[in-house]
């Protein structure tokens, strides 16, 4: 029985590990953010991505929520089921898109398309 156990929780630590593995191998995307607001407690940051307009949105004093300064960022779109929200996550990081692999992440959001 100790056995079963042990295999099990060993399955269990591999899964999370690759599926950790599998969203930070995501490509992360360039994007601008326009404009952050407030709006009674829900962070809104206004992104532009190519030629769509986009919004970000997450719950205000979430440990991984702040509105975000307008500048260039890199976003990743994480696979379904994975994130805090109930939508599409999306994670940004700050950093350059020549070394993407060194962007600092700054926040967790739900992808709100326009």
């Amino acid at each position: 029985m100790k056995g079963t156990v042990s295999l099990l929780a060993i399955f269990t630590v591999a899964f999370v590990i690759l599926a950790n593995a599998t969203a930070l191998g995501q490509d992360k995307t360039p994007v601008k953010v326009k404009s952050s607001e407030v709006v009674t407690g829900v962070v809104i940051v206004h992104i532009q991505q190519g030629a769509k307009s986009l919004d970000l949105q997450c719950n205000q004093g979430a440990g991984s929520c702040k509105a975000l300064t307008a500048g260039n960022y890199l976003m990743v779109e994480l696979p379904e089921n994975h994130g805090m929200y109930d939508c599409k996550n999306v994670e940004m990081y700050q950093g350059s898109q020549d070394k993407p692999e060194a962007g600092e992440k700054v926040g967790d959001y739900c992808l709100v398309e326009n």
